[in-house]
């Protein structure tokens, strides 16, 4: 909602908001645009009424704001129509979809193009690193965005991706996910057999083609395309295949052949086999807007990822800590896994917060341990808002850490970041990597371990010098 509120703002709309605590970097962005926002909701703020209200998806019938819309017939819109009706016509709409990887891909796709002089307009559901921002319109032919799958408003329950009218369409992965909202995957698939049905005959579809993992649920998606669908990964029989995976000094190498010839040599700085995939998603739809190769290989080169995937937040007594966003099983595994590649040989800590709507229940409950156990030792926090479920749907931390210690790895579960932090300042040690994933701000853990390390190192070395 901040971006948007950052896109209308440019297009020279008089833009104000409501929301229920606004930090960094929603904060940041709105303040440095000019964008007055008030911190809670109050029916006052609609006087004098606005010309039009963007409600965001997680507000509800109740909320005073919303009551006033609906009692004075102010005009209000959801996120994805503003988007549809004000931003989308007349552009050549390039969506990117799918259960993991998305915000990542999106990034990438909008650095390429604009390292191609394309002059792209895009939206991340994520702070892109190369533009320090999550949005950009840079008055091209295509919109970039990230398609996603959670629901419209509280009066249009489908996935916001109906609004975005692909002309290009990747699914990265299609796994389980979003429980409170798609009661099982065959819902949750049926979502993106639809999308691809939306897809004009002259477009395309992007899909990972491996038959691992996800590959069943993307070919029944595929199924309902009406357009060339091209599919791309690790193994002979896609379309575009990646192959000599290496790590260079922090670097990974890949090379990406069409049909058995070689389209190119490209090196990123994000590490991990998912980013492999991700760029390759990426330059198949950049190939097919005609920017060739080798710009496309000098974007990859100086991409430099989104806020909060592999983030380093700050090096203390030769202890890293690293901030994620991975949420879900799959994602935790290719994280430590990143993590393993881009820190070799040294000890890594797997620290998780149950936060999300799934990963608060115990859909993935089974499958969360022998991710979490790729990691040397394993900490969990408690359940985010554990009063909003019950016990017989809620995760349970100790079951989870108690399948961990079954495969071999030390894992403990806390109830709060500030015994995380106490417990993580008294056992790391140098060589450590603290990996910390949630979808959240783990109530400030990053911070407080940061000050917690300080402090020791600051207090080893004045007992050094006595």
């Amino acid at each position: 909602m901040a971006p948007l509120a950052g896109m209308l703002r440019e297009r020279g709309f008089r833009v104000s908001g409501s929301d229920s605590g606004v930090y960094p970097p929603a904060s940041t962005l709105l303040e440095s645009l000019g964008i007055s926002f008030f911190n809670g909701f109050d029916a006052a703020h609609l006087h004098p009424a606005p010309d039009l209200v963007v409600i965001g998806n997680i507000i509800a019938r109740g909320n005073p704001e919303l009551e006033e819309v609906l009692d004075r017939k102010i005009s209000y819109r959801s996120m994805p129509e503003i988007l549809e009706e004000f931003f989308l016509p007349e552009r050549h709409s390039i969506v990117v979809s799918g259960t993991h990887g998305k915000t990542t891909t999106t990034a990438m796709l909008a650095w390429i193009f604009h390292t191609a002089g394309k002059r792209p307009n895009f939206l991340v559901g994520g702070v892109a690193e190369n533009f320090g921002k999550s949005y950009g319109l840079g008055g091209g032919e295509e919109f970039i965005l990230e398609g996603d799958e959670y629901e419209t408003s509280f009066w249009d329950r489908g996935p916001k991706f109906f609004h975005y009218h692909p002309d290009d369409l990747i699914i990265t992965s299609l796994e389980y996910d979003h429980a409170d909202i798609y009661p099982d995957f065959e819902t949750y698939q049926l979502a993106f057999r639809r999308l691809v049905n939306l897809v004009p005959r002259r477009g395309k579809l992007v899909i990972w083609g491996d038959t691992e993992e996800s590959g069943p649920a993307l070919q029944r998606a595929a199924e309902k395309a009406f357009c060339p669908v091209e599919t791309y990964g690790l193994h002979g029989g896609n379309d575009w295949v990646a192959s000599d995976l290496a790590v260079d000094g922090g670097i990974m190498r890949f090379r990406a052949a069409h049909h058995g010839t070689i389209f190119g040599e490209f090196a990123l700085a994000a590490t991990g086999r998912h980013n492999v995939l991700n760029a390759m998603a990426a330059l198949i739809v950049a190939q097919g807007r005609d920017i060739p190769a080798a710009e496309i290989a000098k974007a990859l080169g100086t991409f430099r990822s989104v806020k909060r995937r592999m983030d380093v937040r700050g090096e203390i007594g030769g202890v890293v800590v690293v901030d994620d966003f991975a949420h879900h099983p799959t994602a935790v595994k290719a994280t430590i896994e990143a993590a393993r590649g881009r820190w070799p040989g040294r000890r890594l800590w797997a620290i998780l917060e149950p936060r999300s709507n799934s990963m608060r229940r115990k859909v993935f409950q089974e499958a969360l341990p022998p991710a979490l156990a790729l990691g040397d030792r394993v900490v969990l926090g408690g359940v985010f808002r554990v009063q909003q479920l019950s016990g017989e749907n809620r995760l349970d931390p100790e079951t989870v850490a108690e399948s961990v210690r079954a495969l071999g790895k030390d894992a403990r579960v806390f109830p709060s970041s500030d015994a995380i932090a106490e417990h993580l300042g008294a056992e790391a040690r140098a060589g450590d990597v603290l990996l910390i994933m949630s979808n959240g701000s783990f109530d400030g853990l990053c911070e407080k371990l940061l000050k917690k390390l300080s402090t020791a190192t600051q207090l080893a070395g004045e007992a050094r010098t006595r």
